[in-house]
């Protein structure tokens, strides 16, 4: 059963991202985030994520049509782009979303 907590995810930050959303960086940025999003797994990842908006702990796997470590390699995907986060709680990691990186894919497509 997928269990939640609150202590592992990052509070809300205030305040503007003011990097650019349009240039050579900003697309090598959003070609990143977009890649790390390009299967539909990974996608149903981060929606239970930002549904939650706690960490999930415990098997995500319980959520997901997919082996334990299937799910895993997509985590890890997700953890490496830097759309979520992971925080070992003993015997097992907590994920929950990037709210940061979050908020600037958001404006990285608004600016297409």
């Amino acid at each position: 059963m997928t269990q939640t907590k609150t202590g592992c995810c990052p509070p809300p930050q205030v305040g503007l991202d003011l990097r650019p959303v349009a240039g050579a960086e900003a697309d090598d940025e959003l070609a990143g985030y977009c890649k790390a999003l390009g299967h539909p797994a990974r996608v149903k990842i981060v929606r239970l994520l930002i549904e939650k908006n706690a960490c999930v702990c415990g098997d995500i796997v319980d959520e997901m049509p997919l082996a334990q470590s299937t799910v895993s390699q997509h985590l890890k995907v997700l953890k490496d782009a830097g759309l979520i986060r992971g925080e070992i709680d003993g015997p097992r990691v907590c994920y929950c979303i990037e709210p940061q990186a979050l908020r600037r894919l958001r404006a990285l497509v608004g600016g297409l």
